[in-house]
């Protein structure tokens, strides 16, 4: 699924009480691997809000996003953080720009209980997921069409990725990498991070 040399944009969605690493993972890795493209591969990683506010992610984390839902540049990839969602599935206007980005994304996917809002949208119906473990049950309740896969960092199916909580969102992100851009570049961007990178989907590495 390697994308074009062109430019890329990859949005990361984040809201009040958003876990930190769900959308600072993917953010680092991101923004790591642009750091060590070449110049004919050129990614724009940025973070997107409801409004133009400040967010109070978990513990008082304030975070100022760049775009809003209503004014940032086209996608390829759009990252949906976790954390305290409950009053995020309250929002219809979230919820239907979620589904209506899902149509023309690349790839769409979540860290931790961001996948509450994907299937929330619609996006994970008859698809397999994951997410946070101490979440399983409730998205179970929820969500019953969209089949929890437990022990697994990720779930991919090809334009829709799921991540486990938290930290996963960082070997998901990698794995991204490695879906647009090829081993060398993930390779790289690991090393970089000093992070220990096995991409293995199927158990925790």
């Amino acid at each position: 699924m390697q994308l074009s040399s062109r430019s890329i944009n990859i949005g990361i969605y984040l809201y009040d009480n958003a876990e930190v690493l769900d959308f600072s993972g993917p953010f680092e890795v991101f923004s790591t691997a642009a750091r060590l493209q070449t110049q004919s591969e050129i990614s724009n990683v940025f973070l997107i809000g409801e409004t133009v506010r400040c967010i109070n992610a978990r513990a008082g984390f304030k975070v100022l996003p760049k775009f809003t839902i209503h004014n940032h540049p086209q996608l390829n990839v759009l990252i949906i953080s976790g954390g305290i969602h409950a009053n995020e599935l309250t929002k219809p206007h979230v919820i239907e720009w979620i589904s209506r980005q899902a149509k023309t994304v690349t790839i769409i996917a979540s860290v931790c209980t961001g996948a509450f809002l994907l299937a929330k949208a619609g996006v994970l119906q008859g698809l397999t997921c994951t997410t946070h473990w101490e979440n399983i049950d409730e998205f179970k309740d929820a969500f019953p069409n969209s089949p929890i896969i437990e022990n697994v960092p990720w779930v991919d199916h090809v334009q829709v990725i799921t991540s486990a909580g938290i930290s996963a969102g960082i070997d998901m992100s990698l794995h991204i990498v490695e879906k647009l851009f090829g081993a060398s570049l993930v390779l790289k961007t690991a090393t970089q991070m000093e992070y220990h990178w096995c991409n293995k989907r199927e158990t925790k590495c």
